[in-house]
């Protein structure tokens, strides 16, 4: 049988942005209960390190994060850096916000990071794969 790509699974440059405008307000959030738990009169200072922890994380790795590429053949997942994930070793699939998770058999994970539909892509791997959970 040949092995055939049968789709490609790139992330969505506004998922990206989405996702890390959440982990922004969570980090701002966070940095501010922080400070106030400590006592700290300055909680305001909290909003502006969380806000400036995740910009600068966006900002530095969004050409790396968003020029990873999946493809599906008939046979394997391949992911970046040689990554291949056999069909039939795939032991679990989830979602995971704007991810989809893959368990091997033997345990491997992988993330299919920043999809505009995840709950599709899912169900795509889900058909597939025949893996129900």
């Amino acid at each position: 049988m040949k092995d055939s790509v049968v789709a490609v699974f790139r992330p969505d440059r506004a998922q990206y942005w989405r996702d890390h405008a959440w982990m922004a307000a969570a980090a701002m959030a966070g940095g501010m209960a922080l400070l106030w738990a400590i006592g700290n009169p300055h909680v305001w200072t909290g909003a502006i390190g969380g806000l400036a922890a995740i910009g600068l994380r966006a900002f530095y790795l969004s050409s790396e994060a968003l020029a990873v590429e999946w493809r599906l053949t008939q046979l394997a997942l391949e992911g970046p850096d040689g990554r291949r994930v056999a069909l039939d070793q795939i032991a679990r699939l989830r979602r995971l916000g704007s991810a989809v998770q893959i368990v091997t058999r033997s345990g491997d994970k992988h993330l299919l990071k920043f999809n505009d539909d995840a709950a599709a892509l899912l169900a795509e791997l889900r058909r597939v794969t025949g893996v129900t959970q």
